[in-house]
């Protein structure tokens, strides 16, 4: 194998990508990855054993370096290797406030020292996920483990970047990298995959208050789809800071902003509604962009994760930031201390662009975090207790190429008609323009928002729980019927596992780094099970099954 990799839904044959990403990873990306992973737990290893962890800064470094290895967010050789180095510092630099300079490392993640291109690659060899363990449970475990760190560390880098922080996080984020370098029994490993999901919520949690103290809480909106005669630019990905900030620095140019993908719930914030040049959402979700970035004619600037390898038709037209990147993009660099990112060349971009082409017309609605939702809970019960609503089902996640993804949109169509959907993450758009029509007009699908906002479906259910008086979530009338495609799902699986729901349908298929006596694990004390055919799904989420 040139390169192994798993972390992702659509990995080949549901096994693993061996020669090339099917996201479109590079063997030297996924090595080179493979290797930033090595050295961060080095940095965790370092800061164990100088026993003080680490400060805010080292700690955002780690959330950052994670949050590039997600799936579909940095393709860049280059910047990896620069990462690589600046983790390597950052231990040397723990290393040295440890009294005997560490002379027991573990392995030799406080040892190695290489920097170079071809240092790295050659490193890769000996430290990727196979390396982890020759037990296929253990290193399941530690693979399920990591990857709900890097969904942890995504959502606590956008918490990060409004200057929201929890030291918690950091710390378990810290535990957690160094105990994939350990010998730990399967025992531990589960009960360190449990806490997880309790770091998740919390970091959820956070990002949630980030969020809604910056922006106000997201309202119930009705949002456009069509377009303006004007010169426009797409902002995609998941960076609320970044759409403020290209909001401010275009208001007034005559240039128009629309949404894609993960972006779409940008348009719910109080806080950016005030800009007439935020016109609305264009697109789909994020596998759709190569027809939807060509036919928007004008620059696109991608926040975060959710790249697919660009077409030459917009490549020149194409920017990133953050911990987003790709080879031969124009990247906007990092805002100074206080400052704002300088979108200036996109925006001057814009002005020289034709408007976008219309694809579609009319609007969808969204806005239903919970917040919005809550205040609407008396009407709400009131249904329920009326029988007008029978149940909810939670169809939150993510969208993905698969045909087999169809699933969903059939489960959305053929749902009683007194059935309420709850969904956040791009998995909505399988159904998010459907006419599913509404119950006592309380809308059929209810869109929290952004995958981070799977938090608002949480405290939803546990607000039912409360006001219907039972003892345990499962009592409620609610199923979870779960589209998974990377690593943030998986944190968000490990957050609701946390919160003790059980029987969650996950699909399109389960997920490849699970063993089958993981799997088991997972069935026995959660009732995990995989998406089945639509009818019979439907039909057992009725009868609470």
């Amino acid at each position: 194998m040139s390169m192994f990799c798993f972390q992702c839904q659509e990995t080949a044959r549901n096994i693993g990508c061996t020669v090339n990403g099917v996201c479109g990873k590079k063997e030297s990306t996924s090595n080179l990855q493979d290797v930033l992973i090595f050295a961060l737990q080095g940095v965790a290893v370092a800061a164990e054993q100088q026993g003080q962890g680490l400060d805010q800064a080292q700690g955002v470094f780690v959330l950052k370096s994670l949050f590039s290895t997600i799936t579909n967010a940095n393709f860049d050789d280059d910047r990896m290797v620069e990462l690589i180095t600046e983790a390597l510092k950052l231990r040397e630099e723990l290393k040295a406030n440890v009294a005997d300079k560490l002379n027991n490392p573990v392995g030799d993640v406080l040892s190695w020292n290489g920097t170079t291109m071809e240092e790295c690659l050659s490193k890769a060899k000996s430290v990727g996920i196979m390396s982890f363990s020759d037990n296929e449970d253990i290193r399941s475990l530690k693979s399920l483990l990591l990857f709900g760190l890097k969904g942890i560390a995504a959502y606590g880098d956008h918490a990060a970047v409004l200057n929201y922080h929890n030291d918690d996080v950091i710390a378990f984020v810290v535990k957690a990298l160094a105990a994939v370098t350990k010998d730990l029994s399967v025992d531990e490993l589960i009960a360190m995959v449990l806490e997880s999901g309790e770091v998740a919520v919390k970091t959820m949690a956070l990002l949630d208050e980030a969020n809604t103290t910056s922006y106000g809480h997201p309202e119930i909106t009705k949002v456009n789809i069509g377009v303006r005669n004007n010169p426009a630019i797409l902002i995609s990905g998941h960076d609320l800071k970044d759409m403020e900030e290209l909001l401010q620095q275009t208001e007034g140019t005559g240039v128009d902003v629309y949404t894609h993908s993960e972006m779409l719930p940008g348009n719910y914030y109080p806080d950016f509604k005030k800009y007439e040049n935020l016109v609305g959402n264009y697109g789909s979700s994020w596998w759709h962009q190569k027809e939807d970035f060509e036919s928007f004619n004008g620059p696109i600037l991608m926040t975060t994760n959710c790249t697919v390898p660009l077409k030459d038709s917009y490549r020149d037209r194409f920017f990133t930031t953050g911990m987003a990147g790709y080879p031969g993009a124009k990247h906007i660099p990092d805002r100074a201390q206080g400052g704002a990112k300088d979108f200036s060349a996109v925006i001057e971009l814009a002005k020289t662009c034709p408007p976008p082409k219309e694809i579609e017309t009319g609007e969808i609605v969204g806005g239903f975090a919970h917040h919005q939702v809550l205040a609407l809970a008396d009407k709400i019960v009131e249904a329920v207790k009326s029988g007008a609503i029978k149940r909810f089902v939670v169809m939150a996640g993510c969208d993905g190429r698969q045909a087999v993804r169809s699933y969903f949109t059939d489960v959305a169509r053929e749902l009683p008609k007194d059935t309420v959907i709850l969904t956040a993450g791009c998995a909505k758009y399988r159904y998010n323009k459907l006419d599913l029509g509404d119950i006592g007009g309380i809308p059929r699908v209810l869109d929290a928002g952004q995958c981070n906002d799977s938090y608002s479906l949480a405290v939803i259910a546990l607000k039912l729980k409360e006001v219907f008086g039972v003892d345990d979530i499962n009592q409620l009338p609610i199923s979870f019927d779960i589209a998974w495609y990377e690593q943030k799902a998986v944190t968000v699986l490990l957050a609701l596992l946390h919160l003790g729901v059980k029987g969650i349908r996950l699909g399109p298929t389960l997920p490849a780094f699970l063993s089958l006596n993981v799997v088991k694990i997972l069935v026995e004390n959660f009732d995990i099970k995989p998406i089945g055919q639509v009818a019979e799904d439907i039909e057992a989420m009725m009868a609470g099954k």
